[in-house]
């Protein structure tokens, strides 16, 4: 059973909590080709975070402002990973739906057009269309499926071509809940959109558009 419907189908730029300062950080790319995901040291995006307005029926901008750069590169069991900064302002009032104020960070690599954590799972995918498990609990399990069309997709900082993915939780006798969650990925800028839904809500709740970028 849903916990009073309000269980997050899925947080908003999952990042690890801490200020490292990792030596093993390193100042040069040596990979050359930024790929799919823009991964490349130096790049950095800049997202805004706007919330649905019951009243007016429109996502009102929220103030809190994610400022994510590429800072280095590690090798982690073998394999180079790029990390990435993130500096999220503007959520003065700790709101759970939105990024918490801060300096995060994680570690991913492309591999055959899989973005993976560092811990072996997947943020995204523009090559895999099938249904993965992203997480089960007690009320259910949350999934992430790639769709197979492309969309057009246009956010303050221009109009993009994307992949994109749904993700979605079904209870245990397989019955979908109502919430839906998506994002949006353009090949060599990286992330465009995504949204953040409650599992009992049709609509989503969050929504977090490119505000602006520069990638190489």
């Amino acid at each position: 059973m849903i916990r009073n419907l309000l269980i997050i189908l899925v947080l908003v730029c999952a990042f690890s909590c801490s200020s490292d300062d990792d030596s093993r950080t390193q100042p040069v790319n040596e990979i050359s080709d930024p790929g799919f995901y823009g991964l490349q040291i130096g790049n950095s995006w800049v997202y805004k975070s706007y919330q649905w307005n019951s009243s007016t029926e429109t996502y009102d901008n929220t103030g809190v402002v994610d400022s994510i750069s590429i800072v280095g590169t590690e090798e982690i069991n073998g394999n180079t990973y790029f990390k990435f900064r993130r500096l999220t302002t503007g959520n003065t009032s700790n709101a759970p739906l939105l990024s918490l104020n801060g300096e995060y960070f994680e570690h991913v690599r492309d591999s055959l057009g899989n973005l993976i954590y560092d811990d072996g799972s997947i943020k995204f995918t523009h090559s895999d269309l099938s249904e993965r498990t992203i997480t089960i609990q007690s009320w259910g399990t949350i999934f992430e499926t790639l769709t197979a069309n492309e969309a057009q997709m246009t956010v303050e900082a221009g109009a993009f071509t994307c992949n994109y993915s749904e993700r979605y939780a079904k209870s245990p006798e397989g019955e979908q809940f109502p919430g839906l969650d998506r994002y949006y990925y353009a090949d060599g800028i990286g992330l465009i959109y995504d949204t953040t839904s409650f599992v009992s809500t049709s609509y989503h709740t969050v929504e977090r558009r490119l505000d602006s970028y520069n990638v190489q």
